[in-house]
């Protein structure tokens, strides 16, 4: 007999960022355990930006919640649990949880058994203010990759099909911090940084993965050569962290879960056709047929840097009113809602060197008929 992973997935609504009324009711019916929990991706409603600080507050919020189940002080959940808060649900997008739980069962696994989910958590160490954004923070998140598979049981990068990442951006404390000390940050505009990060995290990713040669990787390559970056990471910057967080979603052969996932890329922010044959191919679902199954899809979402989505001038980059990663999470949202019928998605902001151009990537958990 040998262990196996038993990888559960709950999506959870909320009416605010501390609202988990949604995940106590869970625990009192038996459906979720507190101390199964090893990961929360979180869809709140800030404005995504650096002063979104509603991503802290559901943070804290999970810490204190899962203190006492864990037997740590609330500050020391963030060392257990992978807590990745993602700010922003523009449009019809709606706030919810995605909670990630695992147990270990003993169990044989079957010869030729089919794949299904299961998934590792890892952290970096916390950044320097001018590491982020640089090859530093790309060696680094490629190491944490490599652990979290570990962690998953996974020894093929082939059957990764999703690696989230939380990784901090820059305030003006942190560059007014380097400029003191004599260097330079990769910039001092902090909304800037917070590309800045989402790329080299990228990047790490696709490196550990092997989409990209080390070779091919430098500085000067974040947010300058977009023909590097991986088709299965997604990143989220935020102000409440200090180190990447990685959560890594694969399949393996006899792991005890009944759910699955796959993953495509969007080619830009309206492909709903890669997204609905990846459903059909994957799932055999069709359409809105898929929300019965779907437990959540997972996506990034960009304003196209060519000014352009198939050839068709966009105006996202333009607008000083709204930051341009506000406008392609409200229109990749909708068109992902039209395809499944169901607005409680996670769709990230700012998909820089998470797919083509213009694009990104986005995977589907589905639960599988026993």
């Amino acid at each position: 007999m040998s262990r196996v992973q038993c990888v559960d997935v709950h999506r959870v609504p909320c009416t605010g960022p501390g609202d988990l009324s949604g995940v106590r009711a869970l625990v009192e019916s038996g459906a979720l355990r507190p101390q199964d929990i090893v990961a929360v991706m979180g869809k709140t409603e800030g404005n995504g930006c650096v002063n979104d600080f509603t991503r802290d507050f559901a943070s804290t919020a999970w810490c204190h919640f899962l203190s006492p189940y864990l037997g740590c002080a609330p500050e020391a959940v963030h060392h257990r649990v992978a807590l990745v808060m993602s700010g922003g649900t523009e449009g019809v997008l709606s706030p919810h949880f995605t909670v990630f739980s695992r147990r270990w069962v003993e169990d044989a696994p079957v010869a030729g058994a089919a794949k299904r989910l299961v998934l590792g958590i890892a952290h970096t160490r916390a950044f320097a203010p001018e590491e982020i954004g640089r090859m530093a923070q790309i060696e680094a998140t490629a190491l944490a990759v490599q652990a979290a598979m570990a962690d998953a049981g996974l020894d093929d990068p082939a059957d990764v099909h999703f690696v989230q990442i939380k990784c901090p951006l820059l305030t003006s404390a942190k560059v007014q911090d380097a400029l003191r000390r004599g260097v330079q940050p990769v910039t001092q505009d902090t909304y800037h940084s917070m590309a800045y990060s989402r790329g080299a995290s990228a990047l790490g990713v696709a490196l550990a993965l092997g989409e990209v040669r080390a070779q091919a990787l430098s500085d000067a390559a974040v947010l300058h050569d977009f023909a590097l970056y991986s088709s299965r990471a997604s990143a989220s910057a935020g102000i409440e962290l200090e180190g990447n967080v990685l959560i890594v979603l694969g399949e393996r052969a006899g792991a005890a879960s009944d759910l699955a996932i796959a993953h495509t890329v969007m080619a830009d922010a309206i492909d709903a056709q890669a997204v609905v044959q990846m459903l059909h191919s994957a799932f055999a679902l069709s359409g809105q047929d898929a929300n019965a199954r779907l437990v959540n899809l997972l996506a990034k979402a960009e304003a196209s840097p060519s000014g352009a989505v198939r050839g068709a001038r966009h105006t996202m980059l333009n607008d000083s009113d709204i930051n341009a990663t506000r406008h392609a999470r409200a229109a990749v949202g909708a068109v992902l809602a039209s395809v499944v019928g169901n607005t409680s998605l996670y769709v990230s902001g700012g998909a820089e060197h998470q797919g083509p151009a213009g694009g990104g990537p986005v995977a589907a958990i589905v639960r599988m008929p026993t």
